[in-house]
């Protein structure tokens, strides 16, 4: 245990606790930070921290995965409903995914019989992605930020989930606003038309504004202490720097204070090393820092405890599940039915990268020749497995497959457009969806490997893009447009993926509220491209180890509600992965293969 006291020592007193009563506030206050890491009680355990001290206080989730009405044991509305045990506490719960249906019908609706079937569909496909459902959540951002009934009534306005720094940047280029349906010059926008929000403009722009007034906006951004969500945290600080909010603070949740058993000391050492190589973009943030608690933030007694040392202890839940499957059986189910191609899907951070290259060495240790490829810039695959496995190994690099799909979409509009113009088509190509078109080509080539090999990829595609390739395919033919064409190599690939006797999808994700209902949008996502997928994992599970420390028991009984959830959705086609406190890699791999 000598090693734990000096990890521990090596980073005490690191960070303040994070108490909101003892920092200058500013009247709005934003939320932002990687799923799962905390955001919705974070900000809750503020908005009730400053109203239990008699300040008024609206709290605004617009975060597709909130669950606010647990929280605070409460129906809620997007109108705002009083909190009855909390007087001076006001909550409103905004459902930007219902907004952004209302939104795309909008705008979809009066074009419906007048043009033909596929135009329709394609209308509605530039509608359906994120930034779309972003754009409605900024929308009700603006009517709260410029309503002055409510900035006279309550004292904090608190956002849970602050918009991107591309949406951002989107909202303020003048040609976001034109008839972009006729005039898109790549077929594939994360944003669709802006015109049903022509309105709003000006709302928009005095809400831009208001963030950016250090006087009036901060800036919250919440990680963890672990390599994804600091890099998460350090992007969306940048992005968000670079259109003017600079004031900005850090909280660092879920570190963890004490270790008396492996597990926890092999926790809290893999903080240590992480809070030690912490970005440089965060390193000039004020920092706090929330510890690890043992219990679901759900209830007020759980809500006013977050932010103290006070301890709760929770009743043990039951597991549903008697016998719970193990990757080993998935890749046998992989085997037995010689699926060809399949992807590892799921959030930043969830470990789909071992995940991946721990399906393609059990694979291959039955037999057959395997591929694994990945497009994630962050999983350097070497570092994780190499060829002397018997496995062949590529990696997609994204950041050069977008720049020649950029230049490609640029070279063809540059005689013909505006500065102001370009600047529009400039933007929209940093969009999620771009990202993930620009690298479909190299997708293809990959996946017509699996003619004599398995092809297992680390990151792939979601469904909302393929549709998008797809309808954009069938728009390019009705109208006749040469940019922004569908190349044959994708034409061929669609099809293949959405052979389910070829293609599978592994959905991953962790026994935790966000990355649960994150995966669900996934898989609702795939089922509407006809992308089959049957298996999850749940990674890095505390349930599933024998740890004896307090806090990480606790943590792990309020998994089961998560597993129990995962089992119902799979119908029992998961595996739960326990956390590993040595590196997985090359040999370790086949540990999680089990």
């Amino acid at each position: 245990m000598a090693q734990i006291v000096i990890a521990k020592q090596g980073r005490e007193d690191m960070f303040k606790a994070f108490n909101p009563n003892k920092i200058p506030l500013t009247k709005y206050l934003f939320f932002t930070g990687k799923g799962g890491v905390g955001k919705t009680s974070t900000a809750c355990a503020t908005a009730m921290t400053l109203a239990d001290q008699g300040k008024r206080i609206m709290l605004v989730s617009t975060d597709p995965a909130s669950n606010l009405q647990d929280v605070f044991n409460t129906p809620l509305t997007n109108k705002g409903v009083q909190i009855k045990e909390v007087p001076n506490l006001v909550v409103s719960n905004f459902d930007p995914v219902q907004a952004a249906q209302e939104y795309k019908e909008s705008v979809v609706g009066p074009y419906r019989g007048k043009l033909p079937d596929v135009v329709i569909k394609n209308m509605e496909e530039q509608l359906s992605g994120s930034c779309t459902v972003e754009i409605a959540a900024f929308n009700e951002f603006s009517n709260f930020i410029g309503d002055e009934n409510v900035k006279q009534e309550f004292d904090y306005i608190l956002f849970d989930t602050a918009p991107t720094g591309h949406t951002l940047r989107m909202l303020q280029l003048p040609s976001a606003w034109s008839n972009f349906i006729s005039e898109s010059t790549h077929g594939a926008s994360c944003l669709g038309q802006l015109a049903g929000l022509e309105g709003q403009k000006e709302v928009y722009k005095k809400a831009v504004e208001t963030l950016a007034d250090k006087n009036m906006t901060t800036l919250i951004l919440v990680a963890r202490p672990e390599e994804a969500p600091l890099k998460e945290a350090e992007r969306a600080s940048v992005e968000l720097q670079e259109i003017g909010i600079r004031n900005q603070l850090l909280i660092m949740n879920g570190v963890l204070q004490d270790a008396d058993d492996d597990l926890s000391g092999a926790i809290l050492d893999k903080q240590t090393k992480a809070l030690q190589v912490m970005p440089e973009g965060l390193k000039g943030l004020e920092t706090y820092q929330i510890s690890l608690r043992p219990y679901n933030v759900t209830g007020l007694e759980n809500v006013r405890a977050f932010l103290t040392e006070e301890r709760i202890v929770n009743q043990e839940a039951k597991c549903s599940v008697n016998q719970i499957p193990k990757l080993k059986d998935i890749v046998e189910d992989l085997n037995r039915f010689n699926k060809k191609v399949i992807f590892a899907m799921g959030k930043g951070g969830v470990g789909k990268t071992t995940i991946a290259a721990a399906i393609a060495l059990g694979l291959s240790r039955k037999g057959k020749k395997v591929h694994l490829a990945t497009t994630d810039p962050a999983a350097h695959l070497k570092l994780v497995i190499d060829e002397s496995f018997g496995i062949t190994l590529s990696h997609i690099d994204e950041k050069k497959e977008l720049e020649k799909y950029k230049e490609d979409v640029l070279s063809k509009v540059r005689d013909t457009m505006s500065e102001e113009d370009l600047a529009y088509i400039e933007e929209d190509l940093r969009s999620p969806c771009t990202q993930e078109i620009a690298v479909f080509k190299a997708f293809a080539e990959i996946v017509d490997r699996s003619e004599n090999e398995v092809v297992v990829i680390d990151t792939a595609p979601t469904g909302h893009t393929l549709l998008l390739l797809d309808s954009t395919e069938s728009y390019n033919q009705e109208i006749q447009r040469s940019q922004g064409d569908t190349p044959e190599s994708v034409r061929k690939l669609l099809p293949k993926l959405r052979n389910p006797n070829e293609t599978e999808v592994i959905i991953v994700t962790l026994a935790e509220t966000t990355p649960v209902h994150e995966a669900m949008r996934l898989e609702d996502d795939l089922q509407r491209a006809g992308i089959y997928s049957k298996w999850w994992v749940i990674n890095s599970s505390l349930y599933a180890t024998q740890t004896t420390n307090e806090i990480l028991k606790g943590k792990a009984s309020n998994e089961i509600t998560w597993i129990n959830k995962v089992n119902e959705i799979s119908q029992g086609h998961f595996a739960l992965i326990p956390w590993k406190a040595k590196e997985i890699k090359g040999e370790n791999l086949l540990d999680l293969l089990d």
